[in-house]
């Protein structure tokens, strides 16, 4: 502040001053005054700073311009590439191509338009549309690569090319890339080839990450293992090799053993078909089991009667166990027995096909008129089986 006041009065003091500028160009002499010639340089140093500053400006305006329009570009792909994701996911796909093809042309995020593009292609079933998006994107930012490649995977697999989405998912795990996600399509692509080994395992491996619930797993597992048992249905020798080699707590499945004793007895192999089919019900009761376990004829009914009437004693109100009873006392021409059990099997539930086995017992031992009622019995619409 003292030295504004300084500088103030020292210009006041040189102001009033009676001194001159003298000018000389020949043959010019020009002699103007000290406060003249300090307001003259002083303009000039304004005007000259003014014209400089303008000049600058105007060769830097059409940079400005640019600047500006790269601004406004961005910004409007930036709002196209929120459209195009906004109509995908309602649903609107056509308006979501369209708004990807924007966003691509002013360079948003180029590669998201260009898989938001084939999601929306793959959503019309536009096959071709969504390979241009894809073939798009894999010329554009690398660092996008794993994101392409997923999303790629992920539409191959809708649309059950299996083969080729478990080899891009290949070239994803080849460079380190192992999430859950990956994993969870490869399970997909894996059931989808019938490479069932392949799914138990992978079914086991994603439960113990907590990717599948435990009943999630149970089913994928199960599901597996009864495919595979189905596809090797005509190969008796390996469905027994298969069956022996299969843990415990498998065997003893349900689901699993059922299908596996269909499968033995479709092979004729019915004797372990049924041995099979004891274990599982020792391990847990099922009626479907119960009920399996009364077909195929085999040598062994009078060790099945056996069973189940032991089984009788814990389950004596089991219906299905009474109809397996009745079938096998009849295939032994057991008539009283088979009578008494199949017709208390009826009162307990009666079901189509505890009628017709009825009915054939009574044809069997020549009471047409009581087999004619059983099977008219049979023919209700309404009668579970």
């Amino acid at each position: 502040m003292v030295g504004v006041f300084a500088a103030a009065v020292a210009l006041s003091l040189a102001l009033q001053d009676d001194g001159y500028v003298l000018i000389t160009l020949p043959p010019w002499r020009i002699e103007i005054s000290l406060l003249f010639a300090v307001l003259v340089l002083a303009g000039g140093f304004v005007a000259g700073y003014v014209l400089v500053r303008l000049a600058s400006h105007a060769l830097a305006l059409p940079a400005h311009v640019r600047v500006f329009r790269q601004r406004q570009r961005e910004t409007r792909g930036r709002q196209a590439l929120v459209d195009t994701m906004q109509a995908l996911l309602e649903g609107r796909y056509a308006r979501a191509d369209k708004l990807a093809g924007e966003a691509w042309e002013k360079g948003a995020a180029p590669v998201l338009a260009c898989l938001v593009g084939a999601r929306a292609g793959q959503r019309r079933r536009d096959f071709n549309r969504r390979d241009e998006w894809l073939a798009r994107a894999r010329g554009a930012d690398p660092e996008w690569r794993n994101a392409r490649l997923s999303v790629e995977a992920d539409l191959l697999a809708e649309e059950r090319r299996f083969g080729e989405a478990k080899s891009i998912i290949g070239e994803l795990h080849a460079g380190g890339l192992r999430h859950l996600s990956s994993q969870l399509l490869l399970l997909r692509c894996e059931q989808g080839l019938g490479n069932w080994e392949e799914v138990v395992r992978l079914a086991q491996q994603l439960g113990k990450r907590d990717a599948l619930t435990p009943e999630a797993v149970e089913g994928i597992v199960s599901g597996a293992r009864i495919s595979e048992i189905a596809r090797l249905s005509q190969d008796p020798p390996r469905l027994s090799q298969y069956w022996r080699a299969l843990p415990r707590e498998q065997r003893v499945h349900t689901r699993t053993a059922a299908a596996a004793a269909r499968a033995f007895m479709q092979v004729g192999d019915c004797g372990s078909a049924h041995r099979l089919l004891e274990d599982a019900l020792e391990a847990g009761w099922e009626e479907d089991l119960v009920r399996l376990y009364g077909e195929c004829d085999a040598p062994d009914a009078m060790t099945r009667i056996e069973n189940c009437e032991r089984w009788l004693h814990d389950h004596s109100r089991d219906p299905m166990l009474l109809r397996a009873l009745g079938k096998l006392c009849s295939g032994r021409e057991l008539w009283g027995k088979a009578q008494r059990y199949l017709e208390t099997s009826l009162e307990l539930r009666a079901t189509r096909q505890g009628h017709i086995a009825l009915g054939r017992l009574f044809d069997s031992t020549g009471r047409t008129d009581l087999a004619n009622q059983h099977y008219r019995a049979s023919a209700d619409a309404g009668m579970p089986d």
